[in-house]
């Protein structure tokens, strides 16, 4: 089987890839607390559907205190192969911020735009296709296929917990994870660490009550103004974060221009931090102040606030301990109480990073499927989001390469209105897969 019948196969299956994919972004399938079940399960029920008519067996699979996940089986040969993606979508926020409405899909200047129409239904439809085009060109799949799709992704599900009671589903000798992107357009690329993560709740109570600031003000601790001086050591003078050790990272560089373009930012805003753009994004600890509880401007009165709180998030490095990384916040939290005032630190959920060795053969035959398909070589890059499944497949499966790669992009916007995913870019993944699965079972 040659190179360009399975591009002729995948260049053919595109339009019926698009309209699946349209028709996987109509179905609102937010899993978060407070939204309807009904959508997330039609979603499944027709990512199902998409398999089998891929040929493969599929079913849904309960997931205990979750949403079902779809498991399709197919295919023959030795070599064994995991595709996992996921079909839960993000809230679609401020309606008013969308140029389209999320979940009618919209094609505009060769991108199609819709909650989830990147992340991550694209990762569905670049499986889906990648197998149909096999089927198609070669007339059966040369590798054995198991698909994992997950239903909870966005909202920290339990399929990661499923996976480690079920090591079974995750044994193979490589696995596909399709909920990344590449780092531009055009630009073939595998994502090869993570950054894990731990959060937490710090509060400070300095008086039973409100207090007149006139009549009380000054001798009286605010808890606001002391909890501002203890989110204020979180970071240096320079925008660093110290609270855990970094290392230097090995992967591609990244660019402030661009970088900045991404986020909107004029070109003279500052960054913070120091070094090489790509460690503070990847190999550096990064800590934000999420979310704070105090009162209002709306309303404010003056008085001395009693209570104070927010909640802290530390993007850890990759490798990093995670425990010792909450260990190390939360005492630093607690260290950094001014006054003698009482500050009390709740430790919250914890996700571990993860280094992957890209030095296995299913590498080689990846980095070769990738160039042929784009055209060049592919870069390496660390991205600061963390997969909460990834560190439950290396901890089962540790015999298995580990291969991020999907139809994302930075303009895609995923988690931000007006998310889209490139249907170019979408083919290309496509034709990646499917020459990457072509390649482990020796047809090219």
């Amino acid at each position: 089987m040659s190179v360009e019948s399975i591009r002729a196969a995948v260049s053919a299956l595109m339009p019926e890839l698009r309209a699946d994919l349209e028709s996987l972004v109509r179905i609102p399938s937010c899993a978060f607390a407070g939204f309807p079940r009904e959508p997330v399960h039609e979603a499944a029920r027709q990512t199902e559907q998409l398999f089998i008519d891929a040929g493969l067996t599929a079913e849904l699979l309960p997931i205990e205190d979750g949403e079902p996940a779809v498991v399709a089986r197919g295919g023959s040969g030795s070599v064994r192969v995991l595709l996992y993606a996921h079909y839960d979508v993000q809230p679609a926020g401020d309606l008013a911020a969308w140029h389209t409405p999320p979940f009618e899909p919209v094609e505009k200047d060769g991108r199609l735009y819709g909650r989830g129409a990147a992340d991550d239904k694209s990762g569905i439809v670049m499986h889906v296709g990648a197998i149909k085009s096999l089927r198609s060109a070669l007339g059966s799949l040369p590798v054995s296929v198991v698909a994992l799709i997950e239903g909870e992704e966005e909202c920290g599900g339990p399929l990661p917990d499923y996976v480690l009671s079920h090591p079974d589903i995750a044994q193979a000798e490589a696995i596909v994870i399709a909920d990344v992107g590449n780092r531009a357009l055009g630009e073939p690329t595998f994502v090869t660490a993570l950054r894990g993560l731990v959060d937490c709740l710090v509060e400070v109570r300095t008086l039973p009550r409100p207090a007149h600031s006139g009549m009380y003000g000054g001798p009286a601790p605010d808890a606001l103004l002391a909890l501002i001086r203890v989110l204020d050591t979180l970071r240096d003078e320079q925008g660093d974060t110290t609270i855990i050790p970094g290392f230097d990272w090995q992967g591609a560089p990244a660019d402030e221009a661009e970088f900045r373009a991404e986020l909107g930012m004029s070109a003279d805003q500052p960054l913070l931090g120091t070094g090489p753009l790509a460690d503070r994004l990847v190999s550096r600890p990064a800590v934000s102040v999420i979310g704070l509880d105090a009162p209002p401007v709306e309303g404010a009165i003056n008085a001395v606030i009693p209570y104070a709180r927010a909640k802290v998030s530390l993007r850890v490095p990759p490798g990093s301990n995670t425990q010792a990384a909450m260990d190390a916040l939360c005492q630093h939290l607690r260290d950094a109480a001014p006054w003698g005032v009482d500050v009390v630190v709740t430790p919250g959920e914890q996700g571990r990073g993860c280094a992957i060795s890209t030095s296995g053969p299913a590498y080689a035959a990846a980095r070769w499927a990738m160039e042929t398909a784009f055209g060049k070589p592919s870069a390496e890059v660390g991205e600061g989001g963390s997969i909460p499944l990834v560190a439950a497949l290396q901890q089962v499966a540790p015999q298995a390469e580990l291969l991020l790669m999907g139809a994302e992009d930075p303009g895609a916007l995923i988690h931000a209105p007006n998310e889209s995913v490139d249907l170019k870019e979408l083919e290309q993944m496509v034709l990646a897969e499917a020459l990457f699965l072509a390649r482990l079972g020796g047809a090219v």
